[in-house]
């Protein structure tokens, strides 16, 4: 029989919430709905188990995860399962770089990182890598902010033989993999671009934080595309009437044979967590698969599922 994983989150929120309930689902009902590979190197999708949560909001330190993945503002839906307790208590997470050792002791027995914190904190998400690497723990960066590009770090996580993935999780069906997709299309038919847009919508914690916090997120979005200046980015809108569904709205403008115009408009509509959900059940699998097997540094073979992997824009 396997051994089963062990992971510790950096981050209590709804990308967490998607993704712990989602584990005790799939345990539950066997479904093979929504998972793009039931198993990498034998580790199944239910081959996963909780030692460690960290996170800065309050109300949540000190609670059991099943019981903090719940807690406002989170607002991920609840899956149809039954979700025992975890028995992991959610930790006062990082608060300044003088930490790094604290929370590397809080580490011990885990076998990967998913560091699922807001983006934006380009300090924090190194000062999480260097606890990982200080307990010997492979780390998996899903925030947009530079870890994976830093070349510095990578030659740290390869001289410890340990796994290091990042940046920026390239969501499951999500608007760069749709706009991406569609893109290649045009160039493969012929056709000639002209213009595109992307305008990103919705209601999660998230997303909030992105208004706020935009640099990062927006050159990671582009790192995603074919580059080009013909493609432009609208700043990300928060409506907090859509939960945790991210709204999206795509515009191609292209020229066929005899330059005759073409037009696509396409609206996308998601639950984020879950997208996100479904590539980082994949991401943690390849960490601790690669950990046992004794290979450090950047895992090449993670690179499609991100947006930002080493050597794009940081």
């Amino acid at each position: 029989m396997i051994e089963k994983v062990r992971v510790a989150v950096v981050g209590v929120g709804n990308n967490t919430s998607a993704l712990v309930q989602g584990i005790a689902f799939y345990r539950q009902t066997g479904s093979l709905v929504g998972i793009n590979r039931p198993a990498i190197d034998g580790i199944g999708v239910g081959d996963i188990d909780f030692t460690a949560a960290f996170a800065m909001s309050e109300a949540k330190i000190g609670s059991d995860l099943t019981d903090a993945i719940f807690m406002p503002p989170n607002n991920f839906p609840r899956l149809r399962c039954d979700l025992p307790k975890a028995d992991v208590p959610v930790t006062r997470g990082l608060v300044d770089a003088s930490e790094v050792d604290r929370v590397a002791a809080a580490l011990a027995g885990a076998e990967v990182v998913l560091y699922s914190a807001p983006s934006g904190r380009p300090a924090t998400a190194r000062a999480y890598a260097e606890a990982a690497r200080r307990a010997g723990v492979a780390f998996v960066n899903t925030t947009s902010d530079p870890v994976a590009r830093d070349r510095t770090v990578v030659e740290q996580f390869e001289a410890a033989g340990l796994p290091l993935i990042g940046d920026d999780l390239a969501s499951q069906f999500g608007t760069s993999v749709v706009h991406k997709a569609l893109l290649r299309l045009l160039e493969e038919r012929g056709l000639t671009l002209v213009s595109s847009y992307q305008v990103n919508l919705g209601g999660t914690e998230d997303f909030r934080n992105l208004v706020e916090n935009p640099d990062t997120k927006k050159q990671s979005k582009l790192n995603a595309l074919p580059s080009t200046d013909k493609v432009q980015m609208a700043p990300l809108g928060y409506l907090s009437q859509l939960g945790s569904v991210k709204v999206a709205h795509l515009n191609l403008e292209a020229q066929s044979w005899g330059e005759m115009a073409v037009s696509l408009d396409v609206k996308l509509k998601v639950h984020d967590p879950s997208g996100a959900a479904g590539v980082n059940i994949d991401l943690i699998r390849m960490a601790a698969s690669a950990r046992r097997s004794g290979r450090g540094g950047f895992l090449a073979d993670a690179a499609a599922l991100l947006k930002s992997p080493p050597g794009t824009a940081g």
